[in-house]
C-alpha cells in the first residue's frame, strides 16, 4: 500500500450523515489515503442532520484520472427528476481501473449509469430500486442481502449498511492491504457478536 490512493466522496444535498463517516475516517486515518468532496457545482452542501460540507471542487468538472475511487454517498435527492449527473465520472473511473461505490440513493445513480449491468449488487430494497431507477440493466443480478456487495470494482449496500459498504469499498480498492481489511471487519463485527 505504498501509493496513495485518492478517493472522491460525492456529496448532495440531503446527505445521509452515517453512509459516509467509517469509510471516509478510516480511509484517511488507517489507510492513508486522499479524500476529495465532490458537490453538484462544487457548492457546499447540507446533510440530513444540517451539518455542511464545504466542496473541493465540482462533481461535474471532476477529473477521473485524478481519482481511484469514486463514491457516492446516499440521498433521496439521487432519486429526484432532477438528479445529479454522476454518470461520467463514475463510469471514467472504473474504465480506467478504479472502484466505484454507491450506497442507498447512490445506488440509484450506479443503476442509470449501467454499472450494475453484469454485476451482483444491493440496494435498499429490489422493488424500491426498480421503481426510482427504472428498468436498468443487471436488475437480474439484484441480491437481497442487509450487507455490502462487491463485483467487478462495483461496490454497493443498502443505507443500513455503511460498516460493511466501508469494508468493501477499501477492500476493492486496497488489494495489498487484506490483512488490514481484515482486522478493520473483525473490529467492526465486535458489537454484534453475542455477550458472554
Amino acid at each position: 500500500m505504498s501509493e496513495k490512493k485518492r478517493i472522491a466522496l460525492v456529496l448532495i444535498d440531503a446527505f445521509a450523515d452515517w453512509e459516509y463517516g467509517l469509510l471516509a475516517a478510516s480511509a484517511v486515518a488507517w489507510f492513508g489515503c486522499s479524500l476529495t468532496v465532490l458537490t453538484p457545482g462544487g457548492r457546499d452542501v447540507t446533510s440530513m442532520a444540517g451539518v455542511r460540507v464545504a466542496a473541493d471542487g465540482a462533481l461535474e468538472k471532476a477529473d477521473a484520472a485524478r481519482f481511484d475511487a469514486v463514491v457516492l454517498i446516499g440521498s433521496d435527492g439521487w432519486t429526484a427528476g432532477a438528479a445529479p449527473e454522476a454518470d461520467r465520472l463514475a463510469r471514467a473511473v472504473h474504465d480506467h481501473g478504479g472502484t466505484v461505490g454507491g450506497i442507498c440513493g447512490g445506488t440509484v445513480a450506479l443503476a442509470r449509469s449501467g454499472l450494475l449491468e453484469g454485476r451482483a449488487h444491493t440496494s435498499n430494497d429490489r422493488s424500491w430500486l426498480g421503481e426510482v431507477a427504472g428498468d436498468y440493466a443487471g436488475a437480474d443480478l439484484y441480491r437481497d442481502t442487509p450487507a455490502a456487495v462487491s463485483d467487478g470494482r462495483v461496490v454497493t449496500a443498502p443505507g443500513t449498511a455503511p460498516a460493511t459498504f466501508a469494508i468493501a469499498v477499501l477492500g476493492s480498492l486496497l488489494p495489498g492491504g487484506a490483512e488490514q481489511v481484515a482486522q478493520m471487519r473483525a473490529m467492526m463485527a465486535a458489537e454484534h457478536q453475542a455477550a458472554d
